[in-house]
């Protein structure tokens, strides 16, 4: 049985996980209830997979998250999980990444394709420029998205640009504190058209 992908990020009601800039300011600190649920996820990923931007952004905090005056049991256990898991980082600039990480930097949608058709749990992509090739390639199984009630007007798009449809069932909805809502949805094979 193939692994099954799945692309989870924070966004604006209007679709960017940045605004103009790279600026994820609009998010503000995550609700105890949406750091439990992105904790949640992470711990049912058996692999992770990040573009170098994300890669950059996670690698600067989560080695030491946990030695973070004032970390909360569940940053702890994010933290310590993010150390354990083994990720893949895509990129052609860096040349090392620690932290029970290997670096790919040839043809991203190749080693996707050989990770999916491998035996094994589920893998998290992040990064927008990675998962909008994984994307656009039809690999994404599932979407996870925690929507923020704000509108920033430009930035880094969640989805890219397709050549087909993709047809999604909706798996999950829930809404948290602060107004934001959770939503999952699968992808529906064979429905793309």
């Amino acid at each position: 049985m193939a692994r099954k992908l799945i692309f989870g990020m924070n966004l604006t009601l209007d679709g960017y996980i940045a605004a103009t800039g790279v600026d994820i300011g609009w998010s503000g600190p995550p609700s105890e209830e949406l750091f439990q649920w992105w904790l949640d996820q992470e711990l049912a990923n058996e692999v992770s997979l990040y573009g170098r931007k994300l890669w950059e952004t996670m690698s600067s905090y989560w080695p030491t998250g946990d030695q973070q005056p004032g970390a909360t049991p569940a940053e702890i256990e994010f933290a310590r999980n993010w150390r354990d898991t083994p990720k893949v980082v895509f990129s052609s600039t860096i040349d090392k990444a620690g932290w029970n990480t290997r670096l790919v930097t040839g043809d991203a949608v190749a080693e996707i394709t050989r990770l999916k058709a491998g035996d094994g749990g589920p893998m998290g992509i992040g990064g927008a420029a990675l998962a909008g090739a994984a994307m656009r390639a039809g690999l994404i199984d599932e979407y996870a998205l925690a929507t923020h009630p704000v509108l920033v007007g430009g930035g880094t798009p969640f989805f890219t640009a397709l050549d087909n449809w993709v047809n999604l069932n909706l798996v999950e909805t829930r809404t948290l504190p602060g107004g934001v809502v959770l939503t999952r949805y699968e992808t529906r094979r064979g429905g793309q058209g």
